[in-house]
């Protein structure tokens, strides 16, 4: 017994490890990530970690690596998960010469805890996405309503945080005008509506019976589109693209944000 769940405890690592690189892989390779690494502000990092950790263990409850019983063992797996970002983030990017010798250690924590954020929540989804059955399974398919809330500020976030550290994001928002603005929040919420409740998706949410199309609107995409905007904002304050902006430069650059992180929002059942 002692040896099946040793092997089993290393296969999870195994699959978090995987889950981790998976999901970190394109910002290990984002040089706006090594600099955000250098010089943001370290009560902005901190607090990134501090509103990352409810997040994990939310995730672990909901669809982490391996199946838990109670709150104390979704603490552990969300710190679990961290650490295995962490050592993946380390890694890599003292493989890519991120981390060289003779770097102040202040340089070397900025650059991997930031890593660390994509890649421990892709440690937690790592049974899903590694191909496992889904060990939480029972708990995603009865969230409730705040459930259903939590589960898509977590795909905002995660696909917001794939491209609010690079410089494109803020380019964009440059070259677009408010009308531009506009149109682009009504193709999200757009697409939103269509991905979670029209295109047939594995693992899409189902109309109950006798709701209206406005209700099931107002209830979960535009309040999807109000969680991604959310989360948009605190990750770009987060990564310093909002100082020095005008009102109408940082509503801007939010909107183009939000094309992602609204997107998140409606295939988080997907992902999860």
């Amino acid at each position: 017994m002692q040896d099946g769940a040793g092997s089993e405890f290393w296969q999870d690592m195994a699959r978090a490890f995987g889950g981790a690189l998976i999901f970190a892989f394109p910002l290990l390779m984002t040089m706006e990530m090594w600099w955000l690494g250098l010089y943001l502000a370290r009560y902005k990092l901190a607090l990134f970690v501090i509103a990352l950790l409810p997040v994990l263990v939310g995730l672990s409850y909901y669809a982490g690596f391996r199946h838990t019983f109670d709150f104390k063992e979704d603490v552990i797996d969300a710190l679990v998960a961290f650490v295995v970002g962490v050592a993946m983030a380390a890694l890599f990017l003292t493989l890519f010469g991120v981390i060289k010798t003779g770097m102040s250690p202040d340089a070397i924590v900025g650059n991997v805890i930031l890593l660390a954020a994509p890649a421990s929540m892709g440690a937690i989804l790592a049974s899903k996405q590694l191909g496992q059955l889904q060990n939480n399974a029972r708990a995603l398919q009865q969230a409730r309503y705040a459930g259903e809330l939590f589960i898509m500020m977590a795909g905002a976030l995660l696909l917001a945080f794939n491209v609010a550290p690079t410089e494109a994001i803020i380019l964009i928002a440059y070259k677009m005008t408010a009308w531009h603005a506009l149109a682009l929040i009504v193709v999200t919420l757009t697409v939103m509506h269509v991905i979670v409740y029209t295109a047939g998706f594995r693992g899409q949410r189902q109309t109950p019976e006798g709701t209206t199309f406005w209700r099931m609107f107002r209830h979960f995409t535009v309040v999807g589109y109000a969680i991604g905007g959310l989360v948009s904002l605190y990750v770009l304050w987060t990564f310093e693209h909002l100082s020095g902006c005008g009102l109408l430069a940082a509503v801007q650059t939010v909107v183009v944000t939000a094309f992602p992180a609204g997107v998140g929002a409606a295939v988080s059942r997907l992902v999860l």
